[in-house]
């Protein structure tokens, strides 16, 4: 079945002797492996730690209903030989980052296509395709969006030449006393549920934050106001779960002091409502009984009409909405034990139901448009809606770029990006040249240096550890030592071996301003030197800042040309975020359930829906492409032009 007359002689040969690996059996995944080996490639690896869900069933055509629950590389595997049962297809259920997928087994790839959707894994796959110095293919996808870009050694930016975007996240004070936005409730919701009945988590409290530097009232004139709030219900300041516990999970006294007491209570932090309207408290007998109370709610977004997830209901029902699912929450919790805890899953029924129903309750007290559980679930649950399109365009456009590499014309390669609607020139698709490493580089440079501003009398050892080292840095398994002549060993990769330096301060070993760390990750063969610059003068709630180049660095490009490269459009983190200039754009989530945009180079800012761009909605391309427009005539073969 394979195309292969389509294909020179020469081509064709190196397609079917090449041994590819494909990380990602998802969206991009499927449409990629049936690309492949329908274009004649026969020795296929694919990799996916993730099982089938029905979401999954609108765009994952390798996938069928019966699958749901089963292995995505496998059933990929299972679906391809059907059509093409020639192929030699090795499926792995499995992360591509435990330590089994080593260098050595990076390097007996002829080339690597990445299809996935978490910034963790594209490091770890970018990184590890560098050591064992194979061609990477990075590709993502975010609803219209999507882009191809190709990453090799010493030729081209790799995944991390560039920073990417941070999550934006909100104060906590602002989910817990001053919402303003429908997020900061629905953010407020899913804090909720962990808070009730999944792992308490104390960065993610519900009552209302006492030390906000905005509610700034006198003490003992509030604590006489307060009282009332303490009275109906018996309510004592305790930790969340602890008190609802001791009510037996009682929908009607959590519904009171969630919606009634604690809004009552924030209402005595007179300073915070001067400029701003004051919640309205919500009473569960009032609601019961509505001839006796008024509760017109603000402007909705959606009529009754409609299918059933997209309806907006009125307070009443989302406060029967709000028992009903405490109940059966509190049944899932008691059947697993006395200690156990649930996960939030925007899947699982009654966990989704709770967060809408206490997100729209709450966004009711503050006077906000409700929304209904579609909006509440691609809020919630992180979703850019995925089309299959999209998938099919970008599944295509990596096929493309393999058979340059494989033709050995890199040069030719491009970082292609797909966009929602045709730019002035009325192009869909415009394809940009790949840019040299970037010298400053913390992973792919020749040595590898940052500095990182901390004070070292704060930061722990397991700080540097989780937050720096593995979370900012990509590393999976990492060892650190200090460069005091010593080789004073400060973590350790093996376990238990340094675990009692954990809770100590970094400067409890020497650590002071100027001293260098070396970390280096065996598995990813990668070693990088950290100077620190020790600082009393971070930001509130800032633990660290990495600040630029490293001494004795190449200084920065000229400013007209870091302009060129726009931060990375894929955001992972678990948080939704918003963005001003979009207001009016009630979309506002991060880190799709497909694959996102990935390569330094994109314009596109998937921490929302709302896209930060250099040119306006019309021209929806990079500062990069505006560069380039002078050579794209003698690139129409890879440009679709719209008449």
């Amino acid at each position: 079945m394979a195309l292969r007359g389509a294909l020179r002689t020469e081509l064709a040969e190196a397609v079917s002797s090449c041994k590819l690996l494909v990380v990602g059996a998802g969206g991009i995944g499927c449409e990629l492996l049936k690309n492949l080996v329908l274009t004649g490639f026969t020795n296929l690896y694919v990799i996916d730690l993730d099982t089938i869900d029905v979401s999954n069933l609108n765009r994952q055509f390798l996938f069928q209903k019966k699958h749901v629950g089963r292995s995505k590389a496998e059933v990929a595997k299972e679906s391809v030989l059907q059509f093409c049962p020639e192929a030699s297809i090795t499926a792995y259920h499995d992360s591509v980052m435990s330590p089994d997928y080593d260098v050595e087994f990076f390097r007996q790839f002829t080339l690597v296509m990445n299809a996935l959707d978490n910034r963790a894994a594209r490091n770890h796959v970018n990184r590890m395709c560098l050591a064992a110095d194979i061609p990477l293919i990075e590709s993502g996808t975010a609803g219209y969006l999507g882009q191809v870009t190709v990453i090799k050694k010493g030729v081209t930016e790799c995944y991390e030449c560039h920073p990417k975007p941070t999550q934006k996240t909100f104060p906590g004070c602002t989910i817990r006393n001053t919402p303003s936005e429908p997020i900061h409730c629905i953010v407020w919701a899913k804090y909720l549920f962990n808070q009730l009945f999944g792992e308490e988590d104390a960065d993610q409290e519900v009552s209302p934050d006492t030390a906000d530097p905005e509610a700034t009232w006198e003490p003992t004139e509030a604590a006489a106001r307060a009282n009332a709030s303490n009275v109906d219900g018996d309510i004592k300041r305790v930790s969340t779960k602890q008190w609802a516990k001791s009510t037996g999970y009682d929908p009607i006294k959590l519904f009171h002091k969630l919606f009634k007491d604690d809004i009552r209570y924030l209402l005595t932090m007179d300073k915070l409502w001067k400029k701003r309207k004051p919640p309205v408290p919500l009473d569960w007998a009032a609601l019961q009984n509505k001839e006796n109370i008024s509760l017109d709610p603000p402007h909705n977004d959606a009529s009754p009409m409609g299918l059933k997830d997209q309806q907006v209901l009125d307070v009443q029902s989302y406060a029967q909405l709000f028992f009903e699912s405490v109940h059966i929450l509190k049944a899932q919790i008691s059947k697993k034990g006395d200690s156990a805890s649930l996960v939030w899953d925007k899947d699982e029924a009654p966990a989704m139901d709770f967060v809408t129903a206490a997100a729209n309750l709450r966004m009711h007290i503050f006077s906000m448009n409700m929304k209904s559980r579609f909006d509440i679930k691609s809020m919630a649950g992180n979703i850019i809606p995925a089309i299959a399109t999209t998938n099919a365009i970008i599944s295509g456009l990596i096929v493309l770029e393999g058979l340059k590499i494989l033709s050995r014309n890199i040069e030719q390669c491009r970082t292609v990006f797909l966009n929602k609607q045709p730019n002035p020139r009325k192009k869909l698709l415009v394809p940009c040249s790949l840019d040299p490493p970037n010298a400053n580089c913390y992973v792919c440079a020749s040595r590898p240096e940052v500095t990182v501003k901390l004070n070292v009398h704060k930061v722990t050892v397991q700080t540097l550890q989780d937050k720096i080292v593995k979370e900012k840095f990509g590393m999976v398994a990492p060892d650190v030592q200090i460069e005091d002549g010593k080789g004073t060993i400060l973590i350790s990769s093996e376990e238990g071996e340094t675990d009692a330096n954990n809770d100590k301060y970094i400067s409890e070993f020497g650590i002071r301003n100027g001293s260098r760390l070396q970390a280096d990750d065996f598995l990813q063969d990668y070693t990088l030197l950290i100077n620190i610059l020790h600082s009393e003068d971070l930001g509130k709630d800032v633990e660290f800042e990495v600040v630029g180049d490293a001494p004795d660095k190449a200084p920065p490009k000229p400013a007209e040309e870091s302009s060129k490269s726009i931060a990375n459009g894929s955001d992972d983190g678990a948080q939704p975020s918003t963005s001003k200039a979009h207001d009016k754009d009630d979309v506002t989530v991060v880190d799709s359930d497909e694959e996102t945009p990935s390569s330094s180079n994109t314009d596109v800012n998937m921490e929302g829906t709302s896209l930060k761009r250099k040119h306006s909605d019309d021209e929806p391309v990079s500062s990069k492409r505006k560069r380039l427009e002078p050579q794209e005539e003698e690139d129409d073969e890879d440009i679709i032009t719209l008449d």
